[in-house]
């Protein structure tokens, strides 16, 4: 996180170096990456041609495009005790995983606390007791740079979350000020905010590093809701018509919740033996198999395959045979669009879309000037996810600038969609009803796009709109009456 540093010196240029050294020392390219499998440096491959694909193996070369491993690589690897190793650890070759060559793996430490590896592609007989002891010693030095960079980090972590959660007045100015002296020159010049909720794990170990996120300031972690938490990123803007950014940070942080999903945590704690602990150290694994990767089929529970059923709808079908004098309400023109429920069959609503533990997704607020708006800004990107959770078309990104009627949804109180003329309409046994109504308002009162979007009949639609005024009280003519019948079926996805 060297973003959020307080030395002024070039970290990455220390890494390569020493990564460099390493491969000079071994004969060979060696790599660097963190404890989350994050790449840092890696050693330029000597090839005057065309680089040998049997140089590289696809666990590697997806490392170095990608700049990170899969969370059932990192399983993988993890299950050869590298995380508690004080040594060397040889790695035998496995195609069926991958892993085309051999490797070996030496743990950089630091204070006795596992903070990185490097990792040798290597094949028999690979490098000397000697040369591996010779490469060990440059390994603490990696672990110092982690060490600092880190603590640095994690102090202005401190300082961002203190910004985002302190009471106007003057404890918010307080903690702005010491913000903005850490940051120095870094906190002028146009940010946003970035909010990626809810984020799907507390364990520190899955709190993603600055260094590894483009154009990102700090981050630090703020509670969502009262169990979950969510992840506030600070971005640099070079353009206020510009966000490319942070939409980068945003989909680089969607992609690593879904790699924090999909490593089933809690995973086992490091002093516990993993499934391959007989590969401990150099030498211990000649003759061994190695451990596979977790079963990963409990990913499919992020899935709603349950198929909503439709209450039962008494006289629909006698008002479907009706002419035109069946009862009708609110036909209206306009010229608002709507896509949701296409291709679904006729008569059948969706669930409610409001948060539900499964998807995780981002805001971004729109660009500010210094730190002063701050706390605005993550309001902005808050709102955004929040609005991203209850419709999911505007997702999995969404700006605060583009979600529309939930700009001003999300600052009311939660208890918004409580009126007392909606509330009969959201009973569980009316949901078919109240889609029916929200379809009707987004397309602006116009009975036959709402007909069309439905895949019923108009007169089922005149019939079930009747069925709404006489719930509600409310009348479907009247623009207050469809105001605010529209915000609190809005609401209620909040």
């Amino acid at each position: 996180m060297m973003e959020n540093a307080r030395v002024t010196s070039d970290p990455k240029g220390e890494y390569q170096e020493l990564v460099d050294e390493i491969s000079e020392l071994l004969g060979a390219p060696a790599t660097l990456e963190n404890r989350d499998f994050e790449l840092i440096a890696f050693g330029a491959y000597d090839s005057e041609g065309e680089l040998d694909a049997s140089a590289l193996d696809p666990v590697r070369a997806r490392s170095i495009l990608t700049r990170r491993s899969t969370s059932a690589v990192r399983t993988w690897f993890e299950g050869f005790g590298i995380a508690r190793a004080t040594a060397p650890v040889r790695i035998p070759p496995t195609p069926e995983a991958g892993v085309y060559r051999g490797r070996v793996c030496l743990p950089v430490r630091h204070r006795g606390v596992v903070l990185g590896y490097v990792w040798l592609l290597s094949d028999d007989p690979g490098p000397t007791d000697q040369q591996l002891s010779a490469a060990m010693e440059v390994t603490p030095r990696i672990g110092a740079l982690l060490a600092d960079e880190a603590q640095a980090g994690a102090d202005l972590s401190r300082e961002l979350r203190a910004v985002l959660t302190a009471e106007s007045g003057w404890q918010r100015d307080m903690a702005l000020a010491e913000f903005h002296t850490e940051l120095g020159a870094r906190g002028e010049g146009l940010h946003t905010m970035v909010c990626v909720a809810p984020w799907p794990s507390s364990h520190p170990d899955d709190a993603p590093s600055v260094r590894t996120i483009p154009s990102a300031t700090a981050v630090c972690a703020l509670p969502w809701g009262p169990t979950a938490q969510s992840l506030a990123l600070l971005v640099r803007l070079r353009s206020p018509e510009v966000l490319t950014p942070a939409t980068t940070a945003a989909a680089r942080l969607l992609e690593r919740a879904e790699g924090v999903r999909g490593s089933g945590r809690p995973r086992s704690s490091p002093a516990e033996p993993g499934p391959a602990a007989a590969h401990r150290q150099t030498g211990g694994t000649q003759g061994r198999g190695p451990a596979r990767p977790p079963d990963k089929g409990g990913q499919g529970q992020d899935i709603d395959t349950e198929t909503p059923q439709p209450p039962d709808r008494p006289g629909e079908a006698e008002a479907a045979r009706a002419g035109d004098g069946a009862a009708g309400a609110g036909r209206t023109t306009g010229a608002a669009g709507r896509t949701e429920g296409a291709g679904r069959p006729a008569g059948h609503a969706p669930e409610p879309r409001g948060p539900r533990p499964g998807p995780v997704v981002a805001g971004i607020a729109v660009p500010h000037s210094g730190l002063a708006d701050l706390a605005t800004a993550w309001q902005e990107a808050s709102a955004a996810a929040r609005a991203a959770l209850a419709e999911p078309r505007l997702g999995p990104v969404a700006h605060w600038s583009s979600i529309g009627p939930y700009r001003l949804l999300t600052t009311l109180p939660p208890t918004a969609s409580h009126d007392p003329a909606v509330r009969p309409l959201l009973a569980p046994s009316h949901r078919e009803l109240a889609h029916t109504a929200e379809v009707f308002l987004d397309c602006a009162g116009q009975a036959g796009r709402t007909a069309a979007e439905l895949g019923i009949h108009r007169q089922t639609l005149y019939y079930r709109l009747s069925r709404v005024e006489q719930l509600t009280g409310l009348d479907l003519a009247d623009g207050e009456d469809r105001l605010l019948l529209h915000m609190g079926l809005k609401a209620r996805r909040l």
